[in-house]
């Protein structure tokens, strides 16, 4: 019964992981991909006509035409930048992916995913095992159904890990499948085609290596909108967060390293590399929020400590500082001129905006840290930290002070860090209402006005406006942080998946890499006292090691190095050596096999032609052949049974199949 349930159990999680998410669901993801999909078809539409209208202008001589084709072309290109304009609008719409909590936060950037066409392999999967395997395609009609289907779901995954699952599950499929059907030396005519995530311009190509870069975009695009939808008022919403975005990073640094010369800009090292960046301040981000969540805790009990107050708020002003760097670095990625010209402006501005309000978090905390205590509580240790922190002051207007030397000093400096908080927020606010998409993006603006707030609460404390104003620039806040991120790299074995098409043999062996001849029947017919005349070596599939000169394999056509196929009735490709054994001596005095001929690769190398033949069997799952080996001087002599000895020598050498001694 428990055997029962647990079979029933494995048929619903792999019928959950193969099932994509219903097109006809109108969530907001759902609808905002959609309508990425039908500005992808128009944007291909248009391309076309452009193509074909250029064309004809190039070809035509009649001025007439020429000028309604040139006509023809700027409305063309009018409808493309317009199509392209509401794209980029549609990737800025990052408050979909958000997380709707009650606290207002900063907006992540998710990615949205890759469109793709829906391909039929039925005929030429069928052809080429027809051509290629010499079998019936027709007996592969479910296999091939079923690596379709799963490609049709996972062109709509689902926005959680079962979807993140399913596009694991389809990327493991495709390394048996580029083997069993994609030669290196020929095409069957299967083109994979994807839009551009960023662009939507349509790219083409008819190697594996394209379909896989493009479902890996997927996973980690997939990541970036798990990290941006996590609760991250909690701890373990934050936790999640970083997770998933350098899972992301992860995912587009593999990219970056394995796949090469990538038609789609999206795919390109410049924009990958960016993308890498942005997922790293992301996870930063979060991990910052975490520090500022966890240092707000009333149940901490270091917080009665007031060392430990000024401690906290000056590594709080350091990791903001580092944010800020971060997102430094993510701007002058983006704004290269590889990237900006095809990512939304709103990313361009939220980076720069981000850098400002990290840099302005990172002034108030280290003022908050400077004039919540006296002097006389900031001891050697703390001390230490503003000096490290402050590091050399680069501007001679700036304040010449790194550690405050009295209290009037420490307040001097901490106004100044005020000021600075103050000048940087409204920095940021500016940005986000120069950019048109940041403007309407109420949970910004509602950060940007407490954070404003707060500043403005902790000025009305100390000082008045008027020696505000008089106030010199602080000194800048080094960047520095206690917590190193290392990106998370797709891990392939955590989703194991079968070879759908596994009844072809071993795949090491039957490839499309790999040639042999067609499927050649031998039947052997003997006497009670002679024997077949061959040896037989090696696992998935048995290798015929050797054929007796003048026996009855020599004259039915065996070969050294012959695949054994099948033996009657029964397929033996994935046989062990045993097994094969054991069915040869069950066939009697009327032996049926069916053999093929390796043409590309000799599978029986002697070492030493005078020495005695020998070989190990297989023990790799891939069910690739060992090479021969010679024992000769081996001090354990096992016979491995010979069909073509005698009766006597045959039941005495038939315990052994692993070496082979003639």
């Amino acid at each position: 019964m428990d055997h029962e349930m647990l079979l029933t159990l494995r048929e619903v999680i792999a019928a959950t992981l193969q099932q994509g998410s219903d097109p006809r669901v109108a969530t907001c993801r759902g609808k905002l991909q959609n309508k990425r999909s039908r500005l992808n078809q128009e944007i291909n539409k248009e391309l076309r006509l452009r193509a074909g209208a250029e064309n004809l202008f190039k070809a035509t001589t009649n001025r007439k035409l020429r000028e309604t084709v040139a006509l023809e072309l700027s409305f063309v290109n009018s409808n493309l930048q317009l199509l392209k304009e509401q794209l980029a609008e549609l990737n800025s719409s990052v408050e979909l992916y958000q997380n709707e909590s009650a606290e207002p936060a900063t907006p992540m950037i998710p990615l949205g995913l890759k469109e793709t066409k829906e391909i039929d392999f039925r005929e030429p999967f069928k052809d080429f095992i027809l051509e290629h395997y010499s079998e019936d395609g027709g007996r592969y009609e479910n296999a091939i159904s079923e690596f379709m289907d799963i490609r049709q779901a996972m062109r709509t995954p689902l926005r959680d890990k079962s979807g993140v699952a399913l596009l694991f599950q389809y990327y493991s499929q495709l390394y048996f499948v580029e083997r069993r059907f994609f030669p290196p030396d020929r095409s069957l005519g299967i083109y994979f085609e994807w839009y551009d995530s960023l662009t939507g311009v349509p790219s083409c190509q008819r190697t594996v290596a394209f379909e896989k870069a493009c479902v890996l975009f997927n996973i980690g695009a997939l990541y970036t909108q798990l990290g941006a939808r996590q609760d991250r008022q909690t701890a373990r919403g934050l936790d999640q967060a970083v997770d998933s975005f350098l899972r992301a990073a992860g995912t587009f640094t593999y990219i970056c390293d394995n796949f090469t010369n990538a038609p789609s800009m999206d795919l390109g090292p410049h924009m990958l590399q960016m993308l890498v960046q942005l997922m790293l301040a992301q996870a930063r981000e979060c991990l910052f929020e975490k520090l500022e969540l966890q240092s707000r805790d009333p149940c901490d009990e270091d917080q009665i400590d007031d060392t430990r107050d000024i401690d906290v708020s000056l590594d709080l002003a350091q990791e903001s500082a580092q944010v800020a760097d971060v997102y430094g670095l993510v701007h002058d990625l983006i704004s290269a001129s590889a990237v900006k010209d095809y990512v939304p402006f709103s990313w361009v501005a939220l980076a720069r905006l981000k850098r400002e309000y990290y840099t302005s978090l990172a002034h108030f905390h280290c003022a908050n840290g400077l004039l919540a205590r006296p002097l006389a509580h900031l001891d050697e240790r703390t001390k230490e930290a503003l000096q490290f922190m402050h590091g050399e002051p680069d501007v001679r207007t700036q304040l010449d002070i790194r550690v405050p030397a009295d209290d009037g000093e420490r307040k001097l400096l901490g106004r100044a860090h005020l000021r600075a908080a103050l000048l940087c927020v409204e920095e940021s606010q500016r940005q986000q209402r120069m950019c048109r998409e940041l403007r309407d993006k109420l949970a910004l603006q509602a950060v940007l006005r407490r954070t404003h707030d707060r500043a403005m609460d902790a000025y009305a404390v100390h000082e008045d406006e008027e020696e505000f104003r008089e106030l010199l620039d602080p000194p800048r806040i080094l960047a520095s942080t206690k917590f190193q991120l290392s990106l998370t790299s797709p891990d392939f074995s955590q989703f194991r998946v079968e070879d759908p098409f596994r009844s072809l043999g071993p795949v090491a062996i039957f490839s499309a890499r790999h040639h042999w001849t067609a499927p050649r029947q031998v039947t052997l017919q003997r006497a009670d006292d002679e024997g077949f005349g061959f040896s037989v070596r090696g696992d998935a599939p048995v290798i015929v090691a050797a054929v007796d000169n003048g026996s009855l394999a020599d004259f039915g056509g065996m070969k050294e190095g012959d695949f054994i196929v099948s033996i009657g009735d029964k397929d033996v490709k994935w046989a062990a050596h045993e097994q094969v054994v054991k069915l040869i001596k069950e066939a009697g005095d009327s032996l049926t096999l069916k053999l093929v001929t390796p043409m590309d690769r000799n599978y029986l190398k002697a070492s030493n032609k005078n020495s005695n033949k020998g070989s190990v069997s297989a023990g790799s799952s891939s069910g690739e052949p060992s090479p021969a080996c010679s024992v000769a001087g081996s001090t354990t002599k096992k016979l491995t049974w010979n069909p073509f000895r005698k009766q006597r020598e045959r039941d005495s050498g038939f315990e052994a199949s692993n070496v082979i001694l003639r």
